[in-house]
């Protein structure tokens, strides 16, 4: 009984490949599916790019790895609804991506199918996460808010201030969710604009590039802290620093210590950030229906902290 089973199954085999020769058959190198959005066409493909090399069958990885190529041609990510530096509201910005699922059933039903086509590539509307209406909502009530001091004749650590201030600003937390410095920030690079400051606060980490980062992360520390938001990681340095009080501080480092802390509120938190002046300011704000539990949180020092060159204390002034 085995064996007539397994004949079964290759006779099963054999009709198939025999089927798929059949439709392949009058195939030749011109007979190619063109996908086109509008009267652009976008990309194409032949049922050999389709096939196992050895059997003319459809190949349900190479179709998969063409979705992708698909996708990645028209994709567009949405924007999120923001506040401008001068306090105007940019709205959103709708976004577009592929329907896999239909593009799937056309480039199958062009497979076995006689001759060459061409399709429209199926798309889809990706709305943004933040659309003016929630934002509008959701910065109608301060409820944290913190203030650090440097000193902006660092040049190089302020513009790293700078930088990290605007990734974390705009940032729209929903009720569950968390948020990572580290993920939102990404990797301090200098193709990210980042650059070295060799003159940095006594204590502070320094990453080589993105010197001053760690001010940052420790002002957002302090006002989520004063927000009542769920502190979920956070480290601290070896030593003080002195731009915020003992203890006070949360230390970041690409691959190593990162700032985490979630949203334990049923409404969405937003952040905002603002660097001018020789201050970093964060502030936290939400609907006015939030019934939210702030903390006590001791302000940071007015005075500019010391800063160490090559081993030498300078006072910043």
């Amino acid at each position: 009984m085995k064996w007539i089973s397994l004949t079964g199954i290759w006779l099963s085999i054999g009709l198939l490949i025999i089927q798929a020769g059949g439709m392949l058959h009058h195939d030749s190198s011109e007979d190619r599916l063109n996908l086109k959005k509008g009267e652009e066409t976008i990309a194409s493909v032949t049922r050999s790019d389709l096939s196992y090399t050895a059997f003319p069958l459809l190949d349900e990885e190479k179709l998969e790895q063409w979705l992708q190529h698909v996708h990645d041609q028209v994709y567009r990510e949405p924007i999120n609804a923001a506040i401008g530096s001068g306090g105007e509201l940019r709205p959103g910005e709708n976004g577009q991506g592929l329907d896999k699922e239909r593009m799937s059933e056309q480039i199958k039903a062009f497979f076995y199918s006689r001759g060459s086509a061409e399709i429209q590539i199926p798309i889809i509307i990706l709305y943004p996460k933040v659309d003016s209406e929630l934002l509008l909502t959701i910065m109608e009530k301060p409820i944290g808010s913190y203030v650090t001091y440097f000193n902006s004749r660092n040049k190089n650590r302020a513009h790293n201030i700078v930088l990290a201030a605007k990734a974390i600003n705009n940032a729209v937390l929903f009720p569950g969710e968390s948020f990572s410095f580290n993920g939102t920030v990404g990797m301090r690079t200098a193709e990210k604009g980042y650059v070295r400051a060799p003159i940095i606060v006594r204590g502070e980490l320094s990453e080589g590039i993105g010197g001053g980062i760690c001010q940052v992360s420790s002002t957002l520390f302090n006002a989520i802290d004063r927000a009542g938001l769920k502190i979920v990681e956070r480290y601290s340095h070896s030593r003080h620093v002195a731009y915020v009080p003992p203890g006070r501080d949360a230390t970041v480092s690409w691959g190593g210590p990162d700032f985490v802390f979630s949203n334990p509120y049923n409404q969405p938190i937003l952040i905002r950030t603002w660097v001018n002046g020789g201050m970093v300011t964060v502030s936290i704000f939400s609907s006015e229906t939030i019934q939210h539990s702030p903390r006590v949180v001791p302000g940071a020092s007015q005075d500019v902290p010391e800063e160490i060159k090559d081993g030498a204390i300078e006072k910043a002034g």
